[in-house]
């Protein structure tokens, strides 16, 4: 067994005990404290469920009424012109909407053209240099209350956008 692989396995136990011990040298009733976590940590769970039942309903309008693929066949000759292949692009679009659909799109990706294939590596790296934006600013702003998230959005858009264009470009040049 390699050293990366103990301290894999150790670092997270180690790292609960640490903060265990710490807190008892400090007299925090650490309990008390866990127990009133997971109570807040519940309330904010149910304060957030009409967000994501929204945000779910959208993205099933999205896909259903045929948006996403007509936006896919304006985007394939532009890509293709590039050398991005055309399965990836329903990934590129889906990943801000949706992380467990983009995970779902990636794995079926992988499963048909292999994890050593281009496409495959394309695919697991946009999933990692990218996030779920759309997920993300209707959750999270949602629980805490915030409703004016235009500039938000731009952002974590262009972000995304900024992830997809360096995964194609490392996957091109590494690979």
């Amino acid at each position: 067994m390699g050293i990366v692989t103990i301290i894999s396995i150790w670092i997270l136990p180690c790292l609960i005990g640490f903060v265990l011990v710490y807190a008892t040298f400090k007299r925090v009733q650490t309990y008390e404290e866990f127990v009133e976590g997971g109570k807040e940590g519940f309330s904010i769970a149910i304060s957030i469920i009409p967000y994501l039942v929204g945000m779910l309903v959208a993205i099933s309008v999205f896909r259903a009424s045929g948006a996403m693929d007509f936006l896919i066949q304006i985007i394939k000759p532009f890509l293709s012109a590039v050398g991005v292949p055309s399965e990836v692009v329903p990934l590129a679009l889906i990943r801000p909407i949706s992380g467990t659909g983009a995970l779902a799109m990636t794995s079926d990706l992988i499963a048909t053209h292999g994890p050593d294939s281009f496409i495959g590596r394309l695919a697991s790296t946009m999933q990692g240099s990218t996030d779920t934006t759309l997920y993300i600013l209707t959750v999270y702003f949602g629980a805490v209350g915030i409703r004016k998230m235009g500039d938000a959005l731009k952002v974590g858009l262009l972000a995304d956008l900024v992830g997809i264009i360096s995964a194609v470009i490392v996957v091109i040049l590494v690979f």
